[in-house]
């Protein structure tokens, strides 16, 4: 029994090592760029142990913006308190989701603008991602506003939330991310009021 449990942890830390790796490997280099060798280099692992895990590259990174979306919902879920006004949750989750990406610059490139190299798939990925991020903005709209947000409208607010993070990573201004607090709230507090 130990030695499955054993067995068990080594799978999901060779597991976390290789999107660790894919993140530094396609930071360094852009995800064209980046080859198997790359990933595991930087893994540590051996090629045996990537292909135990994914059967492509493309599979690696998009297990690794699902891995690193799913931190940024929990960080959105963890920054809403019902105790608060909705507006202050709003504000308090977007200075959470726009510390946590300021906080990692290597992996926000990646998941921002490399995870649209994969055409359909990457696309999906991504689009699977903002729909969950929209379902939480109509529920904190819903429970603190009153009315419910139209699903189109909370997914303006993610398309315009994502343009406003792209903007900052061209100009190379992500250390300065937590500027978007204060326009991304009211953004949301402005769609809010004219439902």
């Amino acid at each position: 029994m130990t030695e499955y449990i054993l067995a068990e942890s080594n799978v999901h830390q060779h597991r976390g090592r290789l999107l660790e790796g894919m993140a530094r490997a396609v930071a360094a280099k852009g995800y064209a760029d980046t080859t198997i060798a790359d990933i595991v280099r930087e893994a540590s692992v051996s090629r045996r142990t990537f292909y135990e895990h994914f059967s492509t590259k493309a599979g690696c990174l998009i297990a690794l913006y699902g891995a690193a979306s799913h931190n940024a919902l929990k960080v959105l879920r963890q920054a809403i308190d019902p105790a608060h006004d909705w507006q202050s949750q709003v504000e308090n989750a977007n200075a959470a989701y726009f510390g946590a990406l300021a906080a990692n610059p290597v992996l926000l490139r990646t998941l921002y603008i490399e995870i649209l190299g994969l055409g359909a798939e990457g696309l999906a990925a991504r689009r699977r991602v903002n729909q969950e991020i929209a379902d939480l903005i109509m529920d904190v709209v819903k429970d603190g506003h009153g009315s419910p947000l139209p699903p189109q409208m909370a997914m303006a607010i993610v398309g315009g939330i994502n343009e406003l993070v792209l903007q900052y990573i061209e100009q190379d201004r992500v250390a300065a991310l937590l500027e978007l607090v204060g326009p991304a709230s009211r953004m949301v507090r402005a769609i809010a009021a004219a439902v």
